[in-house]
């Protein structure tokens, strides 16, 4: 099944200023049609000149949307790749049920990406890139079928639950989803201090009204059920390990939700490209999306190389 953007409605709120000058020329936003429903994406092409050299699907994380990878579009574009991101099912513009939570069980949401490979209809290779949640959701959807893809590369997601200070996090808001509406939530986010303390929410691209708008258009039922899932998931390392891809285990030089440490051994456990980028933190296509998007590509490129030697293995080595 292909897209057809032509045809396809626009997602109903529209990017912030900030946001749309920072989307590269030529992306568009539109639904992309798939077996299994409608997701809204940002499809970016290869810039004009570029020779085309694969499409990525990426991911995004907890309470986070396709527009967290809005400053990695560019330079992606510029190294010929097609950079498509997606609200998750129930995630900010994608559409999905409001109070029940069995729709976004892990094996759902895994399926909803297989249908969202499927419909790119695309015959150069895919490369499938999740951040934190969105991590374990492609995780999850290679695991049931890795067929559709070239490789995974997980940012800032680790091999099983996320650490026990975020766990209190999450179960914090979780127990407030439970007992208020979701804009009286955001009321309470904001009271708690600083964004850059609170975390969640708060944070991320767009200002304020954009992060606002996101979180009031996101299904409370899909923050409990992924939360849930955050504060209990199981090593899956080891079955991952048998898949036949290329993997790439990125993240930032310092992260609260999943331990370094915990990153670097999982890439031994998978044998996989490690990248560490100095300067970020648990978001690093935010913090720091220039290094960022030049070690997604040159992992890409180096799998077209043949008898490459750095597609796989540890690599540790900071980037500036």
């Amino acid at each position: 099944m292909t897209s057809d953007a032509a045809s396809a409605s626009p997602p109903a709120s529209s990017l912030s200023p900030s946001l749309l000058r920072a989307t590269p020329p030529g992306a568009r936003t539109y639904r992309l049609r798939t077996s299994r429903g409608e997701f809204a994406v940002v499809d970016v092409p290869p810039a004009e000149g570029a020779e085309p050299k694969g499409v990525v699907l990426s991911l995004p994380g907890f309470t986070g949307s396709k527009e967290d990878f809005t400053l990695v579009h560019g330079p992606l574009a510029a190294r010929g790749y097609r950079s498509v991101a997606v609200d998750g099912r129930g995630q900010y513009e994608s559409d999905g049920p409001v109070d029940d939570e069995s729709a976004y069980a892990r094996a759902q949401l895994a399926r909803d990406v297989l249908a969202q490979a499927e419909a790119l209809g695309t015959d150069v290779p895919l490369h499938l890139v999740g951040h934190s949640l969105g991590g374990q959701i492609a995780r999850a959807a290679v695991l049931e079928d890795h067929a559709p893809f070239r490789s995974l590369t997980l940012i800032s997601s680790g091999p099983a639950r996320i650490s026990g200070s975020q766990e209190q996090r999450v179960t914090l808001l979780r127990d407030a989803l439970s007992r208020m509406t979701m804009a009286q939530c955001w009321e309470a986010i904001l009271a708690l201090g600083p964004p850059e303390e609170v975390g969640g929410p708060a944070r991320g691209l767009g200002g304020q009204e954009h992060l606002r708008r996101r979180w009031l258009s996101t299904s409370p039922a899909q923050l409990l059920a992924t939360g849930r899932q955050l504060c209990a998931e199981p090593d899956l390392v080891d079955e991952l390990a048998t898949v036949p891809l290329p993997f790439h285990v990125l993240s930032g030089a310092h992260d609260d939700t999943w331990p370094v440490p915990d990153l670097d051994a999982m890439a031994v456990r998978l044998n996989a490209h490690r990248t560490v980028v100095v300067g970020a933190e648990h978001s690093p296509a935010v913090e720091r999306p220039e290094p960022t998007a030049h070690a997604l590509a040159a992992f890409w490129d180096g799998l077209q190389a043949p008898h490459n030697d750095t597609a796989t293995g540890t690599d540790a080595r900071p980037l500036a």
